[in-house]
């Protein structure tokens, strides 16, 4: 395949709520435009974006795939994302190389959960944006109460390009008032469009939304509104390009309408996308940074200037190795071509370069500024890394992926298997870094961050087919701390004879509170060397190694001042191990006295909610002995602030995705320590007496 020049590139990421048709709407666009010859179907796996074996088996997009084609002699690289919130680091990653977001909506079912997310997204990366009404031939499609969400949910610079002549079963006619023209398909014939004048049944409508067409585009310039109040109208060459202006500074969101599974309105859209869509040139130049600086530069999609290019995705295939999806932002890349990794100063040689149809990878000659392709076995290289010829100063401004909010600790189910699930998980973590990894030294555990239930579950499956390790899942432990309310003193006195030389060790030891998270503290008060001063290191080593595991249910002990006083030594039997031991009988005693308390962590809660959960939400954050801080609104959501017990955020996170059907969300951090309640404590050092019984 030759290479495509930049200004003949079109780079669309299609996004949405699960379920939208994503998936089917890119296999229709691809079908139109002759890169395969028949329509996949999600329900026997043969679609060319879900290829995966965890995909076809869960019937939903889990990974980013891109496939492409030629229309209008333009190439258009198409990224299909997954629609399900636990994968939206996969549609980040995507969103964030893409020149124009197409965002899905079924017109059965409006605006949902997905829609709003990818919306603050195309808004956090200020990308163009056109909706796609999918599933117009479903029984319960609604055009006019879809096009009423959107506006209500992102603003009226919302605007219909097309509107069905009918709905559900049957529809096979969209009405286009940009053209001003009646569309009619033969449903499941790709290429079968055909352009009518409107009949006189539409028409009145037609005029109508025509008129808000003219002047939605005329309100975006200057220009055109002078020429707007002047004739009443615009050309439709004058909408085209005043569309293709206003998508770039995002003034302006058409709305298209499509039926996929039927190919309805899929050649129209391409038609759309090659003439209202910006080339990456007129998108504009790319934000980098210098990496010795850290300035801020622009640089210009310019296929003769220098190679800078970026890695969005990585991926393992099986035979195949690791894969590396990226984009061309300068440049050229081609077989054999020695870049540097701006991170590491390593240099990484691209083998053969690939352009991708879902699975299949087509060779290719180079890639130009602006293109989007593949390279395989690189060998450090991974995802927001960027790769540029040697003594480019520059780095591609990196992907920020979703914070993940569930926590949950892996162990493995065969001894031993330690160290694959880290190489493992290493990998995984390289293919999608919107999981993260901890290791709790407290309680030796390996600890997982994902965005929820679903990713969990994937992660633990690729564990098991692709390094052939089996974990089980638990909840995390919570690092409580004990610590104690009033100063009280106790005497340790350690003596043991036994033939020969004894051991013999006593100190007096006073412990007081200290204010919240002020840690651990010892100091001595000996006077006459009643405990000479060789062993205090001793004495101190025996407190500080007492306070790791407390008197109530074996949690450090922390918050406190240790002093000792007083003891008497002897001469011949005293030693370092004697004192020791003494301090830590002394803290022992001293803590029984000193009323201990545990305390447990508790964490700032922000949800971020549509109006209509408040309530409910507020309720369940009461029911997990929250407290609600305060509320405020921010855009078209309530935001919640709350402190919440660690304990848990686990049973929150599944109550807010179970109230708010996933419209919710949320974030979380360390706040501070507080007194856990009595049914708490008991609980705990219940626990404390079921682990010494086993044991």
């Amino acid at each position: 395949m030759q290479p495509v020049p930049t200004d003949q590139l079109r780079n669309i990421v299609v996004t949405g709520h699960t379920g939208t048709g994503k998936t089917v709407l890119c296999e229709s666009l691809a079908l139109t435009m002759g890169a395969i010859n028949r329509l996949g179907s999600i329900d026997d796996g043969s679609t060319l974006s879900d290829y995966s074996a965890d995909e076809i088996e869960r019937k939903h997009s889990l990974n980013t795939s891109l496939i492409h084609g030629m229309w209008k002699e333009k190439k258009i690289n198409i990224i299909d994302t997954p629609g399900l919130l636990d994968f939206h680091g996969d549609v980040k990653s995507a969103m964030r190389v893409a020149d124009t977001v197409v965002v899905a909506v079924n017109a059965a079912t409006g605006v949902e959960v997905g829609t709003d997310t990818v919306w603050e997204y195309t808004k956090e990366y200020y990308k163009p944006t056109m909706f796609v009404l999918t599933k117009l031939d479903a029984d319960r499609a609604d055009f006019t109460g879809t096009i009423e969400a959107l506006k209500e949910h992102f603003g009226h610079l919302v605007t219909p390009i097309q509107f069905p002549a009918e709905e559900g079963l049957g529809h096979h006619i969209l009405v286009d008032v940009l053209l001003m023209k009646q569309l009619e398909f033969s449903p499941d014939k790709p290429g079968s469009m055909v352009v009518t004048e409107i009949h006189d049944l539409y028409r009145k409508k037609a005029e109508e939304l025509h008129q808000q067409l003219v002047e939605a585009v005329a309100e975006t310039d200057e220009e055109l509104m002078n020429k707007f109040f002047e004739e009443g109208n615009l050309s439709e060459d004058e909408l085209r390009a005043g569309i293709k202006s206003a998508l770039v500074t995002r003034t302006f969101f058409p709305v298209f309408c499509t039926s996929p599974l039927h190919l309805i309105g899929s050649e129209r859209l391409l038609n759309a996308i090659v003439n209202l869509c910006p080339s990456p040139i007129e998108r504009g130049p790319e934000h980098a940074f210098c990496t010795a600086s850290s300035d801020e530069k622009l640089l210009q999609p310019e296929p003769d200037g220098p190679t800078v290019a970026f890695i969005f995705k990585t991926m393992s295939e099986p035979r195949v190795g690791e894969i590396s999806y990226l984009r061309v932002y300068s440049g050229h890349i081609e077989s054999g071509h020695e870049l540097v990794d701006a991170q590491t100063g390593q240099t990484e040689k691209l083998g053969q370069v690939y352009t991708m149809l879902g699975q299949k990878k087509l060779p290719v000659d180079r890639l130009l500024a602006g293109d989007i392709g593949m390279v395989v076995k690189l060998k450090d290289a991974h995802t927001n890394d960027t790769l540029a010829d040697r003594g480019v100063d520059c780095r591609i401004s990196p992907i920020i992926f979703p914070e993940p909010v569930l926590s949950a600790t892996i162990m493995p189910v065969t001894q031993g298997d330690e160290e694959k699930i880290s190489t493992g998980l290493h990998h995984l973590h390289e293919e999608d870094p919107s999981f993260r990894i901890e290791h709790d030294v407290e309680f030796n555990q390996t600890i997982l961050k994902t965005l929820g239930d679903t990713h969990l579950d994937i992660i633990i499956s690729r564990l098991q087919n692709k390094f052939n390790v089996k974990v089980e899942t638990g909840p995390i432990r919570i690092p409580y701390r004990e610590t104690i309310r009033v100063a009280a003193s106790a005497q340790g006195k350690y003596k043991k004879q036994s033939g020969g030389r004894g051991q013999y060790g006593d100190v007096w030891v006073r412990i007081e509170p200290k204010p919240r998270d002020s840690g651990f503290e010892f100091s001595s008060e000996v006077v006459g060397g009643v405990v000479p001063t060789r062993y205090l290191p001793a004495v101190e080593k025996g407190l500080r190694e007492s306070i790791v595991s407390g008197s109530l249910a074996g949690y450090p002990v922390v918050d406190l001042k240790a002093v000792v006083y007083d003891g008497s030594f002897h001469p011949v039997d005293s030693s370092e191990f004697a004192f020791k031991i003494a301090a830590s009988m002394a803290f022992k005693a001293a803590c029984e006295k000193a009323k201990p308390l545990i305390l447990e962590p508790l964490y700032s809660l922000s949800v971020h909610t549509p109006d209509q959960y408040t309530g409910e939400i507020v309720g369940d954050i009461s029911s997990k002995r929250g407290k609600i801080l305060g509320m405020e609104t921010e855009s078209r959501f309530q935001v919640i602030k709350a402190i919440i017990p660690q304990a848990s955020l686990s049973a929150f996170h599944h109550a807010l995705t179970r109230l708010t059907q996933s419209r919710a969300r949320y974030s979380y951090e360390f706040s501070h320590y507080e007194e856990a309640p009595s049914d708490v404590v008991s609980q705990l050092m219940a626990e404390k007496e079921r682990e010494k019984t086993e044991h």
